[in-house]
């Protein structure tokens, strides 16, 4: 599985925030992994630069990365 794939399987949770005035793009599947953003596309965007950074440190840390699951139970 190339890193685009791997990527984009991970559910990715977006809403707006009218605390932050912005949308957040959340990974509930890797822990503190949450983006944000102007427009929803932005928020998308950042948060999928994000997940591959959590990869990457996860990976240098030798800790262990979530398999993507697909579709959540809950949102």
């Amino acid at each position: 599985m190339t890193e685009v794939e791997v990527v984009t399987r991970y559910a990715i949770a977006i809403y707006w925030s009218n605390a932050n005035q912005a949308f957040i793009a959340e990974v509930p599947e890797l822990a503190g992994c949450a983006a944000d953003g102007t427009t929803y596309q932005e928020a998308l965007a950042n948060v999928e630069t994000v997940i591959r950074e959590w990869i990457e440190t996860a990976k240098e840390l030798g800790r262990p990365i979530p398999e993507p699951k697909g579709r959540l139970a809950f949102a």
